[in-house]
């Protein structure tokens, strides 16, 4: 996990989860604004998994636990993919806000996974 690739993610997904909740607040309907926002979160996960499978198979490994770290990009990739199901699923204000709730808990598991990663608390 590089610190840069960490950071990008981290933030990106900060803002886009208050700019979600804020769509949300004001009764916005799930559009592509939002919607790509979470898919640009996934997208980043997809080459952060990328990236970590490389560098494990390189000889690099997690400070505290690799299959922890693991078992957190695993789940932390299936909740942007089942956020953006809801709001495709179901269009209301209500899915708006499940994508910024979603975009939110990647940050908080981003945050853990550089801890486990880097060893660092």
């Amino acid at each position: 996990m590089t610190e840069l690739l960490y950071l990008i993610q981290l933030w990106f997904a900060v803002a886009a989860g208050l700019f979600a909740i804020a769509l949300g607040l004001f009764g916005r309907l799930p559009s592509l604004w939002s919607v790509g926002s979470i898919a640009v979160v996934l997208l980043g996960l997809l080459i952060q998994f990328g990236y970590s499978v490389f560098a494990v198979v390189g000889g690099e490994e997690a400070a505290v636990d690799t299959v922890e770290f693991f078992a957190y990009l695993v789940v932390a990739i299936m909740v942007p993919i089942g956020a953006g199901f809801w709001a495709l699923v179901e269009r209301n204000r209500w899915s708006t806000l499940i994508l910024g709730v979603a975009a939110l808990t990647v940050a908080v598991m981003l945050v853990r996974m550089n801890q486990i990663w880097t060893g660092s608390y």
